[in-house]
């Protein structure tokens, strides 16, 4: 879908009780991890695209369940500029999620460089280490599947992901070959 001109629109209008405040921050959650754009104060919007509809509609339940009250409505711009408008708002928060996608690829690829420097090659710490490469994996998927319009930080995201699974796999080399070194029944 990426690229595609989008003309409608799913509009979310959510009241919600102001205590307990859990509830607020489930929905916003929910909102926020299915790649819906707040608006304003219990507004969100997305492209009326399959990619968003079961995080709306967990939303809209996560509402009736706390007490609140969930309005959905289809839309569309009046004209040609408030789809272009309103794609260019979505596109730019894609853009933000892109944006914290590569620093926390930073992130890993630096806590890779310190266990180098550190020596710590164990199969334990190869294992996490792994298991933080495929939280990148699952979020990279996510990011992708809600990024409708191709923001522009996308590319550049999918070639740090492919940069961070080489640097996970010569880490791992790395172990073994010091595992190996140690025979089968050391330990280093």
């Amino acid at each position: 879908m990426s690229g595609e001109s989008v003309t409608r629109w799913v509009v979310l209008i959510v009241r919600l009780p102001a205590r307990p405040s859990r509830h607020r921050v489930a929905v916003w959650r929910e909102l926020r991890k299915a790649g819906a754009l707040s608006l304003g104060q219990g507004v969100w919007a997305a492209p009326e695209v399959p990619v968003f509809a079961d995080g709306l509609d967990r939303a809209v339940s996560l509402t009736g369940r706390a007490g609140g009250e969930a309005v959905v409505l289809r839309a569309s711009g009046r004209g040609p500029g408030d789809a272009e408008r309103f794609q260019a708002m979505f596109t730019a928060a894609r853009e933000e999620d892109w944006t914290a996608f590569l620093a926390d690829c930073g992130k890993y690829a630096a806590e890779l460089d310190q266990e180098i420097r550190r020596e710590k090659f164990t199969l334990a710490e190869l294992e996490e280490e792994e298991q933080s490469l495929e939280r990148l994996r699952r979020w990279h998927r996510d990011l992708k599947a809600r990024d409708v319009f191709g923001a522009p930080g996308a590319p550049e995201a999918e070639r740090e992901l492919a940069r961070c699974a080489r640097r996970f796999e010569e880490y791992g080399e790395l172990v073994f070959a010091r595992l190996h070194a140690f025979g089968e029944g050391d330990t280093p």
